[in-house]
């Protein structure tokens, strides 16, 4: 995986805060000196070594999957579970607020965007995780010949972001970080129509009522639902083969003039047989044990 900037030639250079302001959020720019900036390159250099490090061929982010504290995995700018970084990254005027410090414990994320000298852009950002504790904290510093309890806030930048947005690709590094400051549940959640739709596409012979109502108020469920979507899992599915699978893992289905119906109750068990986590291993004789993953990858990919 290559990232489209020049992080060796970076000609322009600003800062910026996340603001939980209600019931909505917003960002503001800030404007910081050389140092700040000379620091913020700094750390998108080390995230970007980190990144390449741990793989030179990224996975692609999975909303169903359960990911380590740092894992490397990307997502197309495209997607829709990247719209609010999107917004971040394609936004031209973000209003300069020098004041956006001042209440600490709104901030939720700050983050850089960076421009090289073929005018390609670069947004890196980090949840403020640091920075909240700082100020929940009491620290002292020497003044003159004594020390002195800080009572102003303080703000600490971290070694590395927790993501790097380019042109066309959101590079994560930390996908906790990813999924709470691209809202992803809130946008998982809202895409659940969606997504049953072009599962419904696929599959005809399914009743979708009752698994989008069960999705809508369920983020897993929702999450589940994502994951298919993105990588066309429904595709070419077999009617006969689906029933099949359905009657060994235990979830139980009805069919009504050639429509399948999941019951209540199995809402989930059969998600995760369309995302590929229910499985079966024969390694004996007429006794095949049955799995659920909570990780999975396709080997024959």
């Amino acid at each position: 995986m290559v990232l489209d900037f020049d992080l060796s030639r970076v000609r322009h250079k600003e800062f910026g805060v996340g603001l939980d302001e209600g019931e909505g959020q917003s960002f503001r720019s800030m404007t910081v000196d050389d140092d700040t900036q000379a620091a913020l390159l700094e750390m998108a250099v080390a995230t970007w070594d980190v990144m390449q490090e741990r793989s030179e061929n990224p996975a692609t982010y999975q909303p169903s999957e359960k990911y380590g504290s740092l894992e490397y995995v990307c997502l197309p700018l495209s997607n829709d579970l990247a719209r609010y970084m999107r917004e971040l990254h394609q936004a031209t005027n973000l209003p300069v607020d020098m004041n956006a410090l001042s209440d600490p414990v709104k901030v939720f994320s700050y983050f850089a965007r960076m421009t090289d000298e073929q005018g390609r852009s670069l947004t890196a950002l980090r949840r403020a995780i640091h920075f909240k504790g700082v100020v929940r904290s009491r620290l002292i510093r020497v003044l003159t010949d004594a020390l002195k309890l800080v009572e102003e806030p303080m703000f600490k930048l971290d070694h590395d972001f927790d993501l790097l947005i380019d042109s066309s690709t959101i590079h994560i590094l930390r996908p906790s970080g990813f999924e709470s400051a691209g809202k992803l549940r809130e946008a998982i959640l809202a895409a659940v129509p969606q997504n049953v739709q072009a599962i419904q596409n696929d599959l005809g012979f399914l009743d979708c009522t009752n698994i989008q109502d069960y999705a809508s108020k369920r983020p897993r469920a929702a999450r589940y639902l994502a994951s298919i979507r993105t990588e066309k899992q429904t595709e070419n599915i077999d009617k006969h083969l689906l029933k099949d699978l359905c009657d060994n893992m235990g979830v139980e289905i009805s069919e009504t003039n050639s429509t399948i119906t999941v019951q209540d109750g199995h809402i989930m068990s059969f998600l995760e047989i369309l995302d590929r986590r229910r499985y079966g291993v024969e390694l004996r004789q007429d006794d095949t044990e049955y799995f659920r993953a909570t990780n999975r990858r396709k080997l024959n990919s």
